[in-house]
């Protein structure tokens, strides 16, 4: 009862700022930290929390199409991930197996019309795992009313190389010369498949005060809003939500 009262308060006080707001964010870029931290401190498994971390970004979801925001990006799984022991990747492993599983029958999905796709390094990933993900991408990808893209063996540094690389080649190639280099091919190049706008906000749970390498082009090049909250990710409500898009409402007003 008290838990519940708490939820009504907390969503009563986040409507009340939302009506304040005079900007929001076209893309927010997420990075889900604390799964590990909640799961030691509650005496769980660390599997148990990465899957009630996966829960907070299906209501992410749902706020998205509550609050109008069109894009939203989850840094997933980084490639500096790899370097984890290896039943925490075998876990994570299977638990993208079956929330991108779950995301082909999700009604928050397809009636609100939701593009899911992946950014990342795929020949990273393995054949199981990006076959349920192309079958997702394959049945949202008429899908335009919202985008959520999730950042899966993705490093952004080494995105930025592989793009360099890929223009060179065409300049050796003669399908372009240098001149034709501008920021908009760079980021089409970089996304060819993907309607990925500049990054508005930077969102970052748990506290930790780094931005790691997460969509350096698309967020610095922007100057994006950063927005550091204490909860971890599985502790993350609607009320932190609509806080972090307060960061992004005051920066632009100042």
């Amino acid at each position: 009862m008290i838990e519940k009262a708490r939820r009504f308060l907390e969503d009563v006080y986040a409507n009340h700022l939302v009506r304040r707001f005079n900007h929001i964010p076209t893309h927010i870029a997420i990075i889900q930290d604390g799964n590990r931290r909640f799961a030691k401190e509650h005496g769980l498994s660390v599997d148990i929390g990465h899957r009630l971390g996966a829960d907070t970004t299906l209501h992410v979801l749902e706020w998205m199409e509550k609050l109008g925001i069109r894009h939203i990006t989850f840094y997933a799984f980084s490639t500096e991930n790899y370097k984890r022991g290896s039943d925490e990747i075998s876990g994570l492993h299977e638990l993208f197996i079956d929330k991108f599983n779950e995301m082909l029958e999700d009604a928050r999905i397809h009636n609100n019309k939701i593009n899911v796709t992946i950014v990342g390094d795929r020949s990273l990933i393995s054949p199981d795992l990006l076959e349920v993900i192309e079958k997702v991408e394959k049945a949202t990808k008429n899908y335009s009313r919202y985008y959520v893209h999730f950042a899966l063996a993705y490093g952004g540094r080494n995105e930025i190389v592989e793009t360099t690389r890929a223009i060179l080649q065409k300049c050796r190639d003669g399908v372009i010369s240098p001149s034709d280099i501008t920021p908009d091919m760079i980021t089409n190049t970089m996304y060819p498949l993907h309607d990925m706008p500049p990054v508005d906000l930077i969102l970052r749970t748990a506290n930790d005060k780094r931005t790691s390498n997460f969509l350096p082009w698309l967020a610095n090049g922007n100057e994006a809003a950063v927005c550091f909250c204490v909860p971890t990710w599985p502790e993350f409500r609607y009320v932190d939500f609509v806080r972090a898009l307060r960061v992004y409402d005051q920066r632009m007003k100042d």
